[in-house]
């Protein structure tokens, strides 16, 4: 069990937080409150959206160069699927900067975990992760940077799975709550069968994925050395098929994508060449053709991308 100091850096920073909210730095994400020109672009999300039937999909954006915030059913509630590995990798950042854990300490790697629901044992299976190389680094010392990584750019389940036990669920999900995610919840390690049975699942909203990389835009997550490696291990994530297929190529995008059966997400930062990033999640569930939800979502993407950029060219 990891102990928290009562006083440390992480702490100084979130009372800066604070204090610069209270005299108008804007330091977490936008409102509920849509830009005053975003009907348009609710309309051409929606009509898209109508085309996939029974799609249920939950938007939100907070564009750092104009303030201007979108969402569309943002705090509509989903299945996170892989997309609470973002958090996963928040509080890792943070344990690196107060000095409980270190980049390239060794974590021995395991292949067996206990059930949330009944304390039962289960294992992970290679062919059901989108990550099978992490499997034949069981029974090695393997550093947390490394099992970081392919959490996030191969989305592995089992280094994922390591690095919870290693942190701690509850832990996480308060730490979501600094960051301004007030419906995430992190339960459990992915796979956990019996817990998904009994309906603990792990959940989030776009709202709540979107404050998120506000935060870690901000540098609110962890110092400028850690901001910049967990933004270079999003960048190098090796999904690309949903947010970043709707925008120009070459765009820069730190993300990190999840699926289940008929549940497909993206969130991340984009940033366009010439202006300040935005933050933006797309969330999808009812879908049951992967290559369907990730039109869609690329799709809508691509309206967002148009719709902040003709904004800015009018600005």
């Amino acid at each position: 069990m990891v102990k928290w100091s009562p006083i440390n850096g992480v702490t100084m920073r979130r009372l800066c937080a604070v204090l610069l909210a209270s005299v108008g730095v804007p330091v977490a994400v936008a409102s509920s409150q849509q830009a005053p020109d975003a009907r348009a672009v609710l309309e051409q999300l929606r009509a898209r959206i109508a085309q996939v039937a029974g799609a249920h999909v939950g938007i939100a954006v907070h564009d750092f160069a104009s303030t201007r915030a979108l969402q569309l059913d943002g705090d509509s509630v989903f299945h996170a699927a892989s997309t609470m590995k973002v958090p996963v990798l928040f509080a890792l950042y943070q344990e690196f900067e107060r000095g409980k854990l270190r980049a390239t300490q060794p974590l021995a790697l395991k292949n067996l975990f206990v059930s949330i629901a009944d304390g039962s044992p289960y294992t992970l299976n290679a062919s059901d992760d989108s990550d099978s190389t992490v499997y034949t680094w069981v029974g090695r010392e393997v550093p947390l940077r490394d099992l970081a990584e392919r959490m996030i750019t191969h989305s592995s389940n089992l280094a994922t799975n390591a690095l919870i036990a290693l942190l701690d669920a509850k832990h996480i999900t308060a730490l979501t709550r600094d960051f301004g995610a007030t419906r995430m919840q992190v339960l459990r390690g992915v796979e956990d069968n019996v817990a998904f049975r009994a309906g603990l699942n792990n959940t989030t909203t776009a709202h709540d994925l979107v404050a998120l990389f506000v935060a870690l835009h901000q540098g609110r997550v962890a110092n400028a050395a850690s901001t910049r490696d967990m933004l270079s291990i999003l960048e190098a994530q090796a999904f690309n098929d949903e947010i970043p297929a709707g925008l120009p190529p070459r765009t820069r995008v730190a993300h990190k994508t999840g699926s289940i059966t008929g549940v497909m997400h993206d969130a991340g930062l984009v940033y366009p060449s010439d202006r300040a990033p935005y933050a933006i999640a797309i969330l999808t569930r009812d879908i049951p053709d992967q290559k369907v939800a990730q039109r869609l979502i690329a799709d809508c993407s691509r309206i967002i991308w148009q719709w902040l950029a003709s904004s800015s060219k009018t600005k």
